[in-house]
Order: structure tokens, then sequence, then C-alpha cells
């Protein structure tokens, strides 16, 4: 399942989540809570599903400082109205 137009495949995550199961519909299909931005359908084959383990302490992830770049202009971003992808790069409309 591509979620995201990537680059590369090596940097793409194999598991995404963890997401709260909404509703069991039957035996194999289940219902998630997603984030309106994953832009997926929210039922999912249990196949999919993979039970969320905690990573261990060395492995946890740490988000890198933000990076400020001099003499670029900065704006706050209210809303993303839009995406598309142009020669393999994104563009947004903002509000």
């Amino acid at each position: 399942m591509e979620l995201m137009k990537r680059v590369t495949k090596k940097l793409i995550e194999k598991y995404i989540g963890p997401y709260v199961v909404k509703k069991i519909i039957s035996e194999n299909v289940v219902e998630l809570k997603l984030p309106a931005l994953l832009r997926i359908h929210l039922v999912v084959n249990m196949r999919r599903i993979v039970k969320y383990r905690e990573q261990v302490e060395r492995q946890k992830k740490i988000s890198s400082p933000s990076v400020k770049i001099e003499k670029e202009k900065e704006y706050e971003v209210e809303k993303i109205l839009d995406r598309q992808e142009k020669k393999g790069k994104p563009k947004y409309l903002v509000r």
C-alpha cells in the first residue's frame, strides 16, 4: 500500500501509526481512526494491521531541531488547502 510518493523506497516507513481501531466490521475487516492527511480508506483488511510495540529506549526516534535559514521569508500557515506534485516536487496551496 503506497501512502505517499517518495523518491527512495528505502526511506518509506514499513508501518505507520499507531492508530485506534474505531470499529470491527467483520473478523477480517476493521475501521480505523485516521488523520485526514493520510487520504486512504478508513476500512482496511486485518492483514494490513500489526499490533503496535513500543520501541526499545535506544531505538527511540529523536526529533532534530528546526533549521533556520537566514534571509528567507517566513509565513504562518493557517491551513493546507491543496497539494499537487510537479516534476516530483510537492506544491502546496495554503491559507
